[in-house]
């Protein structure tokens, strides 16, 4: 089956051509830019800019796949969670070329896209394993045995671990968006500059919390001199970064043995995190715990991940009832 997949939930217009689960046959992706100057996405423009670039992405992925529309079989789109405004756009341009085209149509949970993006990626990848979602909207832990059969174990209670690198990144003057920045900087930094609050809740708790950290470094740096900030720029990304990853490696560890599995996935952009990857690789393997992440084209918002994550949900519950409408805030559930 040729499955189309439509992503504009942020500020990425992405659209992939992907057969069955396990090919991807184009994987087109444009990240606006145009909110660099703001440091932060503007939804208003993030919408505009996905209604200009969404036929152009859309030809390239046919063309590049060497399809035309006759041969898609389904058409899947984010309907959630996102920007209302941007995912009216993929969402509307989905329904409208399935129904133009009678063919069927999925509407697509944007975390549960992150999450196929393992599957695409990790081919032995086991039914039961634990999955940490992360991104600059999303910090959850959840334990899965099989695609759409899902168990919160826990989710931030405020900032998302990516919101906290991008509000850190801008307010050590680094741009955005500040993720990669940060990781990048933070190499050449000392991680032992400065012990940052970990806010790690409860011992027994698998939530998250970031605005505390966000809030300690902030007014740490606002403490500096001009000096002093550019003398340790990379000490207080380094230091910052490893408050940030140690709590998602201790509680993601620490579910991982209570819960059994035998298997770890990270899923969404934080998951392109070096550090993160490098701790978390770690501790698993002292624990005999499988550990699997995708490659960073599937780790940022991407048509691919949406593509599989359509084709599953379509195997499962057939085609999406139409008219169906954006969910801004849509959760994650459990089939």
């Amino acid at each position: 089956m040729i499955t189309l997949g439509i992503e504009t939930s942020c500020d990425e217009t992405s659209i992939a051509v992907v057969r069955d689960d396990a090919v991807i046959l184009s994987n087109i992706i444009l990240s606006q830019i145009i909110h660099k100057g703001f440091g932060g996405v503007v939804p208003e423009l993030a919408s505009r800019e996905h209604l200009k670039s969404i036929i152009p992405v859309y030809e390239q992925a046919l063309a590049i796949a060497g399809i035309t529309k006759e041969d898609i079989d389904l058409v899947a789109a984010t309907f959630g969670p996102g920007l209302v405004g941007a995912l009216l756009v993929g969402l509307n341009f989905g329904r409208g070329l399935a129904f133009g085209n009678d063919i069927p149509f999925i509407a697509v949970n944007h975390l549960e896209g992150h999450m196929a993006a393992n599957i695409l990626a990790n081919k032995d990848l086991p039914q039961k394993y634990l999955t940490l979602i992360i991104s600059g909207g999303h910090t959850s832990l959840v334990l899965v045995d099989g695609f759409g059969h899902y168990k919160i174990l826990g989710q931030t209670k405020d900032d998302a671990v990516g919101e906290a690198y991008d509000k850190i990144a801008k307010v050590l003057g680094l741009g955005y968006p500040g993720g990669a920045e940060i990781d990048r900087l933070a190499k050449t930094g000392n991680r032992d500059y400065f012990h940052f609050p970990r806010g790690i809740m409860r011992e027994d708790s698998y939530n998250f919390s970031y605005s505390g950290l966000k809030t300690a470094v902030a007014l740490h740096i606002k403490g500096l001199s001009e000096k002093e900030l550019v003398n340790h720029t990379a000490d207080i990304a380094a230091s910052f970064q490893e408050a940030a990853v140690e709590v998602l490696v201790n509680k993601t560890v620490r579910a991982a043995d209570e819960f059994g599995v035998m298997a770890v996935t990270l899923s969404g952009g934080v998951a392109s995190n070096s550090r993160l990857k490098e701790l978390m690789n770690k501790r698993l393997l002292g624990m005999g715990v499988k550990f699997y992440f995708p490659p960073p084209e599937l780790c940022t918002d991407n048509g691919a991940m949406i593509a599989v994550a359509g084709y599953l949900r379509y195997k499962l519950d057939g085609p999406s009832l139409m008219p169906i409408n954006a969910v801004p805030n849509l959760r994650l559930t459990s089939s």
